[in-house]
Order: structure tokens, then C-alpha cells, then sequence
């Protein structure tokens, strides 16, 4: 297999890639080979039984002449209910010829039969005839939509469908804080941007129980994760955490794909400012051992994919790949292969895109009204404490006071705000920044007079700070009462004339 996440990488740079790859695969490989051929004891043959020859004969005449038939529709749930109800005419017909007859027949060894006639004859009609069993051409992608704005109340929402693949991608943005930690045995990861994938039975007509995220869905989100990854904007670009969950209505293959391509719309119509749409598709190959001859095939779907010798997901902008993953059924892809794997990838992306971009092609200018209000500002992280204050006093407070969603304080003196309404958020800005300045004799100020002594004056400098006015101070010559001069409550603009290791600060009127 291959797993491989780029930056719009060049198709041409991506192939150098797994050629270098090759290299020190063949190493390991030549290795391993060095281990067998010194100590390595002779493999055991498991010759696999034949199916009885009259089981064998019954079952081919049964279904070579109606087989065709049955796999080659243009329609998909068509397909595969006619592939369905023939293999179970098969079963009828094997009870009311063999065993009504009194011959033991193995149902599991005709299954196994019916499903190598489907795997050969989905394979010639590819190689041969460059015929699909939807009747499209090898490089041609399903029918394509694409809808955004579905619902009014989440942050963002968008609708993609390929052919009977369709992933609903919903978008919801919060606070910093509400980011993902992944500790590790070294390192902790911090995740700001999420994207879970959810495969519910019914998206392929059967019924089931909803547990946990299995093996595939935490796959498939992955990849549709790593595939648009480096289009997301980073923390300090937009301070908000973002988690897409993509919800597969119906699947009928590519379903990861569908879900990057579901997922860029999605963020876009929440205004999330990524820097492009991604799209992407699974492609397919039906390969001849015996000739060497090789078809690559475009957005595979449920029989290429069953049958078939790859399925090779590649997805990207229109600069480039972002992703790739690729898992096989045959002893291995060449570069040939692969080469023109990534140039029939490369076209029916930005096809794709095509359709996408038609619908939105930048994000919207505004967040939803339900998007939670964020704003960032960077302060001293030697004052950081003065924020949180005493056991969170200070910045319990502020939430409170204010009716806020939370305050996110980072090492670095990152501090982002969160609230329901920029106003409030810009007032707590302003209280933070009055808290924690670093006041430099000189500076102006401006406050509220908030309290009278028989010395001087108190102005409020927000933030819980304030800073004193001395009698001296007031204005120039005597001044026999500081009411003389100030009233409680009066709105006023001072100098800065000292401030003190302990952080007091003097000002002064009659310098201003």
C-alpha cells in the first residue's frame, strides 16, 4: 500500500517519490530475501481443492450465457440487485437440478464459482473492450452535485453526491480550548482542526447497530482529514477549532473522497477561510497477468472496486495532490501504472472541482450568527498570571461579568476571548489590555475618577488597575481641597509620571 500527504505537490514530484520509495524498499526486500536463503526452511503447498467438476459444469452453463446481462447496467442499484437476484436463480436452480437429484452440492464452492465468472468477465470487457459495467468510459467520472446552506442553525453545511455516493459534511466552530489533545509517549499533539467520518449501515441498504468508530470509519476520515488538511487555515490565522463530520447518506464507492470534497464546501460556506476546494476520487486498474496489458479506470465504483486490482484514492486542488492512498490486490503497481494513474487523477479532479467551484468558490464573507465571537491578543506571558489571578479569581470573573464563553490562555501570551457577541468580546480585550500594560512614564491615559482622598485622586485604568493623582499634581499652584479641582466620576486624561517597582502608578494633570 501508500499512504502520502502533500502540499499541492506536482504529479511529476509524486511519482519521483515513490520511485525513491522503491529504493529503500528494495533494500529491505533484498534483506529479508538474504534472511530466507540462509535459514529460511522450504514453504508448505496448500494445494486449494477443485470444485467438483459436475458443480463446476452446472454452474458455467447456468451462467455464462446470462452473466453480461446481469453486471453490465447502466444503473447502479440496478446492478446490483440484478447481481444479486441472478446468483440467487443460481441457488434455485442448483436445488431443483442437483439436489432434488440426490447430489451433494457445496453452495460456498458455487459462489465461489459465480464470483470468479464476474471478476473475468469484468476484467475482458475492461481490457479488451474498454467497456464498464455502467457503460461509461475509462476516464469518466460519475454525474456530479453539489449543494451548501442546507441547514440554517449549523455553522456550515454542504451536500456532494457522485453518482450513488453522497456525504453530507457539517461544520461546527468553537473556541480554542475546545481543541483535541493526543498525548503520546514524547510529544502531545494539539489538533485544532477535527474531521469524523461516520458510515452508517444504511448508506448501502442494510440494516445494523450504531457502535463506535470501527476500523473504517477512523480510516476513511483520516484520509479525507489529511487530504484537506493543508488547505485549513492555521489557529493563529482563524482562532477558532473546526470539526467537520461527514455523514455518508449513500455509498456506492469513494466515500472518503466524497467526504473531502463534501468537507471543503462545507467549511467554505461556514466561512472558514481555506485557501481552496479539494477534490478527489478513487481510481481503479483491471490488469492481464499473462499479457501484462493494464486499463486504469476513473471514480471506481462497486463491482471495479470488488473485482478489480487497486483502488488508488487520489485527491488534491487544482495545483496539485494532497493525498494519496492506495492499497492493491496483485503483486504490485509499476511506474508506468502509476504514472498514468496520476494523470487520469490529476484531469478528473479538476473536474470535479468544476462542478464545485460553481456552486461556491471562496469562503463567505461572514461567519454564521450562531458561530461563537472570537478575537486573539498577545500579551506579556510574564503577565499572565495577572489575568488568571489568585485561584482564577481574576478570569473567573471576567467570564462571568461579561457572560462569556471562555478565556484560552497559551504559554506564549496568546490570549483568545469567546463570547456570543464581538461586543462583549471587545470589552473584555480592552479590560485584559488595561490589566496587563506595561505603562512607561510619559505615557497618556485616560479613566474615570473613581475615589477622593484628602492627597490626591484615584483614575480607574481598567483592568482592575488604577493609578493616583497627587494633590500636587492637580494643576498648577496651590490647591487647598482636590474637590476643587475633581469630582468622582469625572472623565479625565493624565500623564504619566512614575510608576513604582511594585506597580504603583503616579500621574499628573497640570504636566499634561
Amino acid at each position: 500500500m501508500i499512504e502520502l500527504g502533500g502540499r499541492e505537490a506536482k504529479e511529476e514530484i509524486v511519482l519521483g517519490a515513490f520511485m525513491q520509495a522503491q529504493k529503500e524498499i528494495d533494500k529491505l526486500t533484498d534483506f529479508i530475501e538474504t534472511i530466507r536463503t540462509e535459514i529460511g526452511k522450504p514453504k508448505t503447498e496448500v494445494k486449494l481443492a477443485e470444485p467438483d467438476e459436475a458443480l463446476k459444469k452446472a454452474v458455467l452453463d447456468f451462467v455464462t450465457p446470462r452473466i453480461k446481462e446481469a453486471v453490465f447496467h447502466p444503473s447502479e442499484p440496478q446492478k446490483k440487485g440484478s447481481i444479486g437476484a441472478f446468483k440467487h436463480e443460481l441457488f434455485e436452480h442448483l436445488k431443483e437440478t442437483m439436489v432434488k437429484e440426490g447430489q451433494a452440492v457445496n453452495f460456498k464452492a458455487a459462489d465461489f464459482l459465480f464470483e470468479e465468472e464476474v471478476n473475468q468477465l469484468v476484467h475482458e470487457e475492461a481490457i479488451k473492450n474498454e467497456h464498464r459495467p455502467d457503460g461509461r468510459k475509462l476516464d469518466e467520472v460519475r454525474a456530479l452535485s453539489a449543494e451548501v446552506g442546507l441547514f440554517e442553525r449549523t455553522h456550515g453545511s454542504a451536500l456532494f453526491t457522485r453518482g450513488s455516493t453522497q456525504a453530507l459534511a457539517v461544520v461546527t466552530l468553537a473556541p480554542p480550548g475546545s481543541e483535541q489533545m493526543v498525548e503520546g509517549m514524547e510529544t502531545t499533539e494539539r489538533r485544532h482542526f477535527l474531521l469524523h467520518y461516520n458510515f452508517p449501515p444504511y448508506s448501502v441498504g442494510e440494516v445494523g447497530m450504531f457502535r463506535g468508530p470501527g476500523r473504517r470509519e477512523i480510516g476513511h476520515g483520516a484520509l479525507a482529514a489529511k487530504a484537506i488538511r493543508a488547505m485549513v487555515p492555521t489557529i493563529e490565522e482563524f482562532p477558532y477549532t473546526i470539526r467537520v463530520v461527514s455523514e455518508i447518506m449513500s455509498s456506492n464507492g469513494s466515500s472518503s473522497m466524497a467526504s473531502a470534497c463534501a468537507a471543503g464546501l462545507a467549511l467554505m460556506d461556514a466561512g472558514v477561510p481555506i485557501k481552496k476546494l479539494v477534490a478527489g476520487c478513487a481510481m481503479g486498474l483491471m490488469t492481464d497477468e499473462k499479457t501484462g496489458a493494464f486499463k486504469v479506470l476513473t471514480d471506481i465504483q462497486g463491482p471495479e472496486d470488488h473485482h478489480g486490482d487497486m483502488d488508488f484514492k487520489v485527491a488534491g486542488t487544482d495545483a496539485g495532490v494532497t493525498a494519496v492512498q492506495l492499497d492493491v490486490k496483485f503483486r504490485g503497481v509499476t511506474k508506468e501504472m502509476i504514472e498514468k494513474t496520476l494523470s487520469q487523477a490529476k484531469a478528473a479532479r479538476l473536474h470535479i472541482l468544476e462542478t464545485m467551484t460553481k456552486t461556491i468558490n471562496t469562503p463567505r464573507p461572514e461567519l454564521s450568527k450562531y458561530a461563537p465571537a472570537i478575537s486573539m491578543i498577545r500579551i506579556n506571558p510574564d503577565k499572565i498570571g495577572m489575568v488568571i489571578g489568585p485561584g482564577g479569581k481574576m478570569i473567573n470573573g471576567l467570564i462571568k461579568t461579561f457572560e462569556l464563553l471562555s478565556i484560552d490562555i497559551e504559554e506564549d501570551g496568546r490570549v483568545y476571548v469567546s463570547a456570543d457577541t464581538m461586543e462583549k468580546v471587545n470589552k473584555v480585550i480592552g479590560e485584559i489590555q488595561g490589566l496587563t500594560k506595561d505603562y512607561q512614564v510619559g505615557d497618556f491615559i485616560e479613566g474615570n475618577i473613581v475615589n477622593l482622598l484628602d492627597f490626591g485622586a484615584i483614575v480607574d485604568l481598567g483592568g482592575g488597575r488604577d493609578g493616583m493623582i497627587h494633590v500636587s499634581e492637580l494643576k498648577e499652584g496651590f490647591v487647598k481641597n482636590v474637590t476643587d479641582v475633581v469630582k468622582k466620576g469625572d472623565f479625565v486624561r493624565a500623564k504619566v509620571i512614575r510608576v513604582d517597582q511594585d506597580g504603583k502608578i503616579g500621574l499628573s494633570l497640570k504636566q499634561l
